[in-house]
């Protein structure tokens, strides 16, 4: 038998994104059959001391605090980006230029024009690529995706609607960090959580036509210093098939924290989602035969069956999973995608489509106006 491949990681970033990804690369290989092993080679950050202690933590063999040494290094086959937005696009492009493969967190970019020459670039070096939208990785919405693609919900879809709601900043005392800032972040809700929702809109029902947003920056200063990113922003818009779309992305939701729903309606039937409750998909057929015409409501799928998604690699039903599992998905995931060349979804390109949307809406709040994509 020919033995596997090692593919050596290097993860640039270790806080809670950073430990997140740690995680899930010590575990993809442990319950998943992947076609290669896995080496955590190097974690890098600025603060040596800070990393040295993430790196002891989850087993990581060397700690560096210049990335551009990390990406440069000859045996790193795969460089993991979890840094703030604004370092992404310089990273990435580094990474391609050097061959290796590339999992990026969301959002893609600070803006278009910095997610296009991402794009340009892993294209160029012609490397694997990937954003880590996780939530795609929730067996209960890949299990939403199968029964769309299925049509048990009908062929034609009219509504998506998704809240993603938290409440960390609420308080007018809590400081300026680099999410509140807009040359680090880009955008803030928008950006941050409702980049999660605009994927899965566009995973889920298709590409966008046109939307039209409004934001609010609730507390305008920080210690001193302007914010100068929207705390909230809600957002209609209409999809290229025809059904509409409500969003809403907003961190001033008091005990909300870290609240995520989503409901899809088709001429069929309807499916709802909600993150608090994950291992759980309620789905609603119209069809007189799922239960009688007298006894139509929502049932209640517990998604912990050996069929559904990714869940024969874990526990027996009825035994759940929760968030972290999502992460080691998304790297199960990508490194079959790394071994057999072939496009690790969302690829950067996805990334670059829902930059647009992003793009789009916050255009519409300046303006005032709908915006059309291209």
């Amino acid at each position: 038998m020919k033995a596997k491949r090692t593919l050596n990681v290097a993860l640039i970033g270790y806080k809670f994104m950073g430990k997140a990804h740690s995680n899930a690369w010590r575990q993809a290989a442990t319950f998943f059959d992947l076609p290669a092993n896995i080496r955590l080679t190097t974690i890098c950050g600025r603060n040596r001391a800070a990393v040295r202690r993430v790196a002891k933590q989850f087993g990581w063999e060397n700690v560096e605090t210049d990335w551009r040494k990390a990406v440069a290094d000859r045996k790193i086959d795969i460089v993991d980006i979890c840094t703030p937005n604004d370092s992404h696009c310089e990273i990435a492009m580094a990474a391609a230029r050097n061959g290796k493969a590339i999992l990026c967190e969301k959002p893609l970019a600070l803006d278009v024009d910095q997610a296009k020459r991402m794009v340009a670039a892993v294209k160029k070096g012609g490397v694997v690529n990937m954003v880590c939208h996780n939530y795609r990785r929730v067996p209960a919405i890949a299990l939403a995706k199968e029964m769309i693609e299925r049509g048990e919900i009908g062929e034609r879809i009219f509504h998506f609607r998704a809240r993603y709601a938290q409440d960390w900043i609420v308080d007018p005392e809590f400081p300026l960090v680099w999410r509140l800032q807009s040359d680090r972040a880009g955008s803030g809700a928008l950006g941050d959580i409702g980049s999660h929702i605009v994927d899965l809109a566009r995973y889920l029902v298709g590409e966008f036509k046109d939307v039209c947003a409004m934001s609010e920056t609730f507390v305008k200063q920080r210690g001193g210093r302007r914010v100068d990113v929207d705390d909230a922003v809600t957002m209609i818009g209409r999809f290229r098939n025809g059904a509409l779309a409500s969003l809403e992305a907003t961190r001033f939701a008091p005990g909300r924290k870290n609240a995520f729903t989503l409901e899809i309606n088709g001429c069929d039937g309807s499916l709802v989602f909600d993150l608090e409750e994950m291992n759980r998909l309620r789905f609603f057929s119209r069809s007189p035969a799922a239960a009688g015409q007298d006894r139509q409501g929502f049932r209640d799928i517990l998604v912990t069956e050996p069929t559904h998604p990714y869940i024969d690699k874990w526990w027996p039903p009825g035994h759940l999973i929760g968030y972290e599992h999502t992460f080691v998905h998304t790297m199960a995931d990508f490194v079959g995608a790394v071994v057999r060349r072939r496009k690790a979804g969302p690829d950067f390109a996805d990334g670059l489509k829902t930059q647009q949307v992003l793009e789009a809406a916050a255009k519409s709040g300046r303006v005032g106006r709908r915006v059309a994509l291209n």
